[in-house]
């Protein structure tokens, strides 16, 4: 059975969860963009997009979740996706616990075996 575009983040989240690096790199187009979420680079070529997931997934009890109320989903063309929404990440810093909503988005071509050509995440920032 072909996997959905809620499938395909959810298999990321898992392996942002289990810290499997190799198959989260392996999700990415060679040509993908990451924009993440705790760097301030733009990320577009695989040993870039690896070398920053290393230094997140290396991160004491680091989780991620989705706001599911949030996922927006968009069918844009063929097999062409785009989604949506928040999640919150969780990881130690220095012992202690702290947690990080971001809002995203990513566009997915499920034609691909790597399946993630664009993705965008940043921190929300505070209210004015």
């Amino acid at each position: 059975m072909k996997k959905t575009p809620e499938d395909l983040l959810k298999d990321w989240m898992q392996l942002v969860n289990s810290g499997d690096v190799e198959r989260l790199v392996a999700m990415y187009d060679k040509s993908a963009l990451l924009i993440p979420t705790f760097s301030n680079r733009l990320l577009n070529k695989p040993e870039g997009i690896r070398e920053y997931f290393e230094r997140l997934c290396s991160r004491d009890d680091l989780s991620i979740a989705l706001h599911e109320k949030t996922l927006v989903a968009q069918h844009l063309r063929g097999e062409v996706h785009a989604l949506g929404g928040i999640y919150c990440w969780r990881f130690a810093i220095d012992g202690e616990l702290f947690t990080f909503e971001a809002r995203f988005s990513v566009l997915l071509d499920l034609a691909l075996p790597a399946p993630i050509l664009h993705q965008h995440s940043s921190q929300i920032p505070r209210m004015l």
